[in-house]
């Protein structure tokens, strides 16, 4: 038997028998097919970039199902007579790319590129789903809203999804390149061809035979088959499946063996929807968008309405299209999976049909089932009931509701909820209540509450009992993350639900009384006001990123794109799970050793001529594996080399390692324990800050000093959407050439030498882009790269690795957590006069560069002027993993600093922040005396202009009384508005370049900075077009065109240094000038020869002909003393904070930012959306979680939540102010890519503001007069967290205020 498909037209045939069952389609689309559009990010269904289309055939209706589905969940035996349509399907370089791709380049919506081919497929599905309608910007801004992306910040991304809206206004749209009256026209009649003529003719019956996978067609053969497997004399195991999607979740499933594989999707009782009088029955695997399509139609009943908007919060669009509800529910039963469908349908008052093997067909109600033992392997659910309401003689209420980081959906809930409600003249008949998501087992009624509430009016009393009887009935089990948050939920939802009986007299006519619901969140809008700079055309021009239709087609090539060279192996690393312990060996479960295992490479590997490094830098080496005693939890021990990524991760997951710690000193897990043990790692003196002025008279001459005041910051993620990945390739003569995905080629190429123990001359290390750095791929890329040539070296075959995303999460680290003590002297005005801190900063078990962590935090620091400045940095040397640079390292901690003192300093003077903030901005004279140099000319201090022009164009003072009017008449809202500045400093470092142009006038360039998705590329190639195009002859204004820009490589482009600290774009552009200045002193003669006008093509013959030397490379190194700069912002953020739920929404953001002159506008307004999003995720939504050990425990997407669309600010402005010339940069421009991540800070601020006016309600309702409101909010400020500050109590203290005062 075959199974038989299509992928983007192209015909595939396998043998059943010789698939294996568990292969997924992202697994044969990445290894076994041609087709590299699809990514794998997460692997879990958590971020999209694995999206492709699935459609499929119906004979009997003859119509065809398009829909997008998780490559990396969806089984390949699952999509037998399929068709498969990935973005390079949509469209390409040689058939021509798709208007999708178009329109995301034209938008500028493509940065490191790494997500755009899911974008696509997701934009292009949601069209297809509009086929039938005009396709509208709530759609659009829906198509894309469970991928993820971490460069663009997403509002580009959207504003591409909503060109395409029947209903868009041009003018709305976001700055881009058509021209603003003319969008490319989309043909919606000519579509894709989703499923080829010849794959219908091969529609057939499906045997279920007897292989491990089959597919029963009736229930009668379903039962037949399970019954024969449990008769087995050794009972085969099986796995039923539908969409599969659970292994998102349940990770371990996927290296579980089973004898069977039950496809239990064709079964036609098991996926129809029926409806009759008493309600609907749903089969077990009909999907959940096939559910909310179906119960939207059902109008007559309007609870139904309300099930199906719920559920369209449930995971992503690509999840639902292929999750069924069976599988859903069988999960909350079986694994307490923290299910919104099983309290939903359980308040609904759902039942379920269950075959039973043992006990034949039952039906059971909802509750039952979850209440009843798991589910028998061999037992499944068959159908749904949902029953009507509305045929009730009384009228009801019904709603549901949810908390989760994303409003929109992709994120479990910290608790879901559903009441249902039967209701007369405000009296409570009865009613169901339901919670999930508690702590507890599974979803469950509120019995006691229930009875307590039927038969009674609602009044405050009676609902402040009811609360208090909730909280004494429902406990969440121990351990139970965000244990207290979850249970002031509870009475939070309750008391929305029965609150409009008090407040509403009459039922609507349709019986439902009118409530007061969450509004869903405004639309996305935004404004751009970007200037274009013509003095150096092309230079200046928002020329669209080099690349980005290549990398929405899917085309464009990262290093685990690159086919596998012939006998390539595959590695997985093994980390330690203990701090510090003796290795004492390596085994693997069961003492086997796992399918398709070559070797376990470990630092006994490691050439006798080479060292056990993998990482040598500047300031010093790291070990690649750890040898006798581990440092650090996820320090790594061995790779582990297979036949297969699979394989290899698969026994990773299965190596057992033991451990002794007798005779070993504890681990330093704290700073705090670190500076008691004097374990700190030395500080260069060149390295260290200088203070500032005299603080022992600053503090003499303050008025008022706060004293010894602490603030603890946490770390964050990377999150490139690209995992670390290499591949090594042995080479001739002892050589080897390595690919990897990094910042840092050179630093790469001499850690693999020093490794190896061989020359420099004999290793090659090739990156040409990277799909996400942001400082993770500059020093954390080095021992993967390092790791894979000791195996090549030892195994002489290639082997690479593509790190999963719970290994990266682990063993990568991220920002530098830090405690940080100060104490700060000011005036009764507000000004300041003296600041002294101490910081201890958790710098890991090693070095890395952490070295540069207290230079950068002063830097962001100074941005106020103190009076006088004293620190005393310690960087600790710990047990824990080590730190990486990440973007804005060290700066980002700095601005926060800042920031909490000032606001601390407000609050004990009781005047606004934004007061204390411009009384303590720089003059020219106070700025010069803090950053020496580095100050720049007087007309470069443009800060304090931007203060103030950016409060006129935000209505900044308008703002902040609408504000305050909001704030005094709603109870259960708060709004909060922040101005927040930063100053960033940089530094310019040598650049290499090669510029080289070919015979047929096309030009080649080489440069040492790597293309990470901050447009470096874009800019040189303007650069180079900028420069040779001073020669002035015919066709040198359409020079960029022929300009490409290539792969680094270290053996051809030595001296690479790294790509970071935001101004490798401006020196790679400056290498490349001078190397295109070289070329047109020597092509110049032979322009002045010529006597006339000469064309760009002929000269370049000529030059050929007489032997010019046409290829000329330089090293650009910085000249002009300071080599540092600095960068100016402001930013004005308002958020509204949900005192109920703790949750913020961002309104509005209003960003200036000083670009100079921009090299390339679109290209910064791109960095400057991408950097404030993931500030934004670091200040409120990314919560950075580790045991006590220091093993993270935020390891997945569904752990870790950076920002989505639904949590950036919904008016998002940004302008780009031109500061005019600046002599000693490049033509005048200015750093943007880690700059604009400190103005993030201005939405924690404007949130602290929201919370103080709750916390302001909140003491007058408890009778607190004091004006004591000094409080710190931590960093993130997650929905816990803001909830805790607002009041965990808030509802139960408001009813008894209210019964006090009446």
């Amino acid at each position: 038997m075959s199974l038989v498909f299509a992928i983007n037209g192209q015909r595939f045939e396998l043998s059943l028998s010789s698939v294996d069952p568990s292969t997924t389609l992202l697994e044969f689309l990445r290894y076994q097919s041609p087709f590299k559009s699809v990514k794998l990010s997460c692997g879990e269904g958590g971020c999209g970039a694995c999206v492709v289309l699935l459609s499929r055939y119906d004979p009997v209706l003859q119509n065809v199902e398009d829909f997008t589905v998780s490559s990396c969940l969806t089984l390949l035996c699952s999509i037998n007579h399929c068709s498969i349509t990935t973005s390079e399907g949509l469209g390409n370089s040689r058939d021509g790319f798709h208007t999708i791709h178009n329109r995301f380049s034209g938008f500028h919506a493509s940065q490191c590129g790494f997500c755009t081919p899911g974008m696509s497929v997701s934009l292009f599905s949601a069209l297809l789903d509009s086929s039938s309608s005009e396709f509208t910007v709530l759609e659009a801004e829906k198509a894309v809203s469970g991928n993820l992306c971490r460069c663009t910040g997403y509002r580009p991304i959207v504003d591409a999804c909503k060109s395409f809206a029947a209903d868009v206004d041009i003018e709305d749209l976001g700055f881009n390149s058509f021209c603003k009256n003319s969008l490319p026209p989309f043909d919606s009649e000519k579509r894709v061809c989703s499923f080829p003529e010849f794959l219908k003719d091969e529609m057939k019956s499906i045997d279920s035979g007897m292989h491990p996978w089959c597919s029963p067609g009736s229930v009668e053969e379903l039962q037949r088959l399970l019954g024969a497997c449990k008769a087995n004399r050794d009972g085969l195991s099986v796995k039923l499946v539908a969409g599969n999607t659970s292994t998102g979740y349940y990770k371990d499933e996927r290296d579980r063996h089973y004898d069977k594989y039950v496809d239990i999707t064709r079964i036609p009782e098991m996926k129809e929807i029926r409806e009759n009088q008493n309600g609907v029955e749903i089969g077990a695997v009909v999907t959940i968008s096939k559910v909310i399509a179906a119960l939207i139609e059902i109008r007559v009943e309007k609870l139904f309405g309300k099930l199906a908007a719920h559920m369209e919060k449930i995971a992503a669009r690509f999840i639902r299209n292929f999750g069924s509800i069976g599988g859903n529910l069988v999960m909350a039963q079986r694994k307490q999976f923290p299910s919104d469908m099983a309290t939903i349908l359980l308040a609904a008052g759902a039942s379920v049909n269950i075959m039973s093997l043992s006990r034949g067909l039952e039906k059971v109600t909802l509750e039952q089932f979850l209440q009843g033992p798991p589910l028998e392997d061999y037992d499944l659910v068959l159908t749904i009931e949902i029953p009507f309401w509305h045929h009730q003689s009384s009228e009801f209420l019904f709603e549901t509701y949810r908390a989760a980081p994303r409003p929109n959906g992709s994120a479990l809930a910290y608790l879901n909820a559903a009441f249902l409600a039967q209701v007369k003249d405000r009296m409570v008949i009865n009613c169901r209540l339901a919670f999930g998501a508690y702590g507890t087992k599974h979803a469950i009624r509120c019995k006691e509450v229930e009875e307590f509430l039927s038969g009674k009016l609602i009044t405050d009393n009676v609902l402040s009992e009811a609360i208090t009887l909730l909280g004494k009935s429902v406990v969440p089990q121990e351990g139970t993350s965000n244990l207290a948050y979850r249970s002031s939920l509870a009475p939070g939802f309750l008391f929305k639900f029965f609150h409009s009986l008090i407040i509403t007299e009459k039922p609507s006519s349709n019986g439902y009384y009118h409530l007061d619901q969450p509004k869903p969140l405004p639309m996305l809008s935004s404004s751009q006001h970007v200037p274009i700079n013509d003095e150096y055309f092309p230079v200046g021009e928002p020329v669209t990123k080099s690349g980005a239709s290549l990398q929405a087609s899917g085309e464009a090539v990262y290093v685990d794109d690159i086919p596998a060279p012939a006998n390539c192996l595959y590695g997985a690393f093994i980390y330690s799970t203990k701090p510090y312990a003796k290795v004492k060996g390596i085994s693997f479960k069961e003492n086997s050793v796992p399918d398709g295992v070559l070797a376990v490479i470990s630092y006994k590997d490691v050439p006798k001529a080479g060292q056990n490094i993998g990482l040598k830098f500047s300031f010093g080496t790291e070990p690649l594996f750890a040898e006798d005693i581990t440092l650090h939890v996820g320090q790594c021990i061995a790779l582990v080399v297979a036949d297969t990524q699979r394989h290899a991760d698969t026994a990773a997951n299965l190596a057992v390692v033991e451990y002794e710690t007798e005779d070993l000193e504890p681990p330093i897990l704290s700073v705090e324990d670190a500076v008691k043990k004097s374990s700190l790692f030395e500080i260069y003196p060149f390295l260290y800050p200088q203070q500032v002025g005299d603080t022992s008279k600053g503090m003499s001459e303050a008025d008022h000093r706060i004293l010894s005041s602490e603030i603890r910051l946490g770390s964050q993620y990377f999150f490139y959407m690209e995992t670390q990945t290499a591949l090594a390739v042995p080479d001739e003569d002892n050589s080897i050439v390595v690919y990897s995905s990094c910042q840092t080629p050179q630093y790469v190429h001499s850690s693999v030498a020093a490794c190896l123990g061989i020359p420099e001359n004999k290793v090659r290390i090739i990156t040409r882009r990277v799909g996400g750095g942001f400082g993770g791929k500059a020093v954390k890329a080095m021992p993967v790269a390092t790791a894979c040539a000791v195996a090549a070296n030892k195994l002489q075959r290639p082997v690479r690795t593509y790190v999963n995303r719970k290994t990266d999460m682990i063993m990568t680290g991220g920002r530098h957590p830090m405690k940080i003590t100060y104490s700060v002297g000011f005036k009764s005005t507000g000004k300041i006069t003296a600041l002294e801190l101490e910081i201890l900063i958790d710098a890991g078990a090693t070095l890395g560069l952490s070295m540069l962590i207290p230079s950068n935090i002063i830097g962001a620091l100074k941005k106020y002027n103190w009076g006088a400045l004293s620190f005393d940095f310690k960087l600790c040397k710990t047990n824990l993993l080590s730190k990486a640079i990440m973007r804005a390292p060290g700066d980002v901690q700095g601005t926060y600093i800042a920031e909490a003192i000032i606001e601390n300093v407000a609050s004990s003077l009781s005047l606004e922040a934004d007061t204390i903030r411009k009384i303590n901005l720089h003059t020219y004279e106070s700025l010069a005396l803090f950053y020496k140099d580095g100050a720049g000319e007087p007309h470069e201090y443009t800060l304090s202009s931007m203060w103030d022009k950016l409060g006129v164009s935000s209505n900044f003072e308008e703002r902040v009384s609408i504000v305050r009017e909001f704030n005094e008449s709603n109870i259960w809202r708060k709004r909060g508005i922040s101005r927040v500045p930063i100053i960033y400093p940089v530094s310019m470092f040598a650049t290499p370049g090669r510029v080289s142009v070919l015979s047929d006038g096309t030009v080649v360039v080489e440069v040492g900075g790597i293309e990470l998705g901050q447009g470096l590329w874009t800019k040189v190639k303007q650069m180079a077009g900028y420069t040779l195009g001073l020669l002035q002859c015919d066709g040198t204004e359409e020079l960029v065109d022929k300009i490409r820009v290539v792969q680094s490589d270290t053996l051809s482009m030595v001296q690479g240094n790294f790509t970071g600290g935001s101004t490798t774009s401006e020196g790679s552009c400056a290498a490349v000038r001078l190397c295109c200045e070289t070329l047109v002193k020597r092509l110049k003669p032979l322009i002045d020869k010529s006597g006339g006008p000469i064309s760009w093509n002929n000269l370049i013959s000529q030059a050929y002909a007489q032997s010019v030397n046409l290829s000329a490379s330089d090293l650009y190194t910085p000249e002009e003393t300071p080599t540092q700069y600095l960068n100016y912002g402001v930013a004005v953020s308002e958020v509204d904070v949900d005192l109920v739920t703790g949750h913020t929404t961002v309104l509005q953001t209003d960003i200036l930012y000083d670009s100079g002159k921009s090299l390339n506008p679109a290209v910064d307004l791109g960095q400057i959306e991408g950097a404030f999003v993931q500030g934004l995720g670091f200040f409120m939504l990314e919560e950075y979680i580790t045991d006590s050990e220091g093993l993270v425990l935020t390891d997945s997407t569904w752990t870790y939540k950076i920002p989505t669309v639904d949590t950036i600010p919904r008016q998002f402005n940004v302008e780009i102010l031109n500061s005019g010339r600046h002599e000693k940069r490049v033509l005048s421009s200015k750093a943007s890519g880690e700059p604009p991540l400190l103005l993030a800070a201005s939405v924690h601020c404007a949130t602290r503001e929201a919370v103080k006016e709750a916390r302001k309600q909140l003491r007058m309702w408890k009778g607190v007069n004091d004006s004591e409101l000094m409080f710190q909010l931590p960093v993130p400020a997650t929905m816990p967290v803001v909830k805790e500050l607002c009041g965990l109590d808030i509802v139960e203290s408001y009813l008894e205020w209210k019964s006090s005062v009446n």
